[in-house]
C-alpha cells in the first residue's frame, strides 16, 4: 500500500532518455560547428599564404574554370 500513499518514486525514464538524446544532439552540433570553423580557418590561412607567396596566379586560379584562358583583362592594360 505504500505506492498508493505516495511512497514510490515517479517514473522519469522518458525524461532521462529525452535529456540524453538532447545532449547527444548538442554534442553533434558542437562538433560540426568546430569542424566547419576549422575548415574555414584553414581556407583563410591558405588564401593568405597564397597571397603572400604566389601573387595573382594563385589567387586567380580559383576563379577561372579553364586555365588555358589566361588573364584576359589584366594583360591588356599597360602603363604609359
Amino acid at each position: 500500500m505504500g505506492g498508493l500513499v505516495g511512497g514510490g518514486k515517479p517514473d522519469t525514464s522518458a525524461a532521462e532518455e529525452s535529456l540524453r538524446l538532447q545532449r547527444q544532439e548538442t554534442e553533434r552540433a558542437r562538433k560540426a560547428a568546430e569542424e566547419e570553423k576549422r575548415d574555414l580557418a584553414e581556407q583563410m590561412s591558405a588564401k593568405q599564404a597564397a597571397r603572400r607567396r604566389g601573387g595573382k596566379r594563385m589567387l586567380l586560379s580559383e576563379s577561372r574554370l579553364n586555365p588555358e584562358m589566361g588573364l584576359e583583362d589584366e594583360e591588356k592594360t599597360t602603363l604609359g
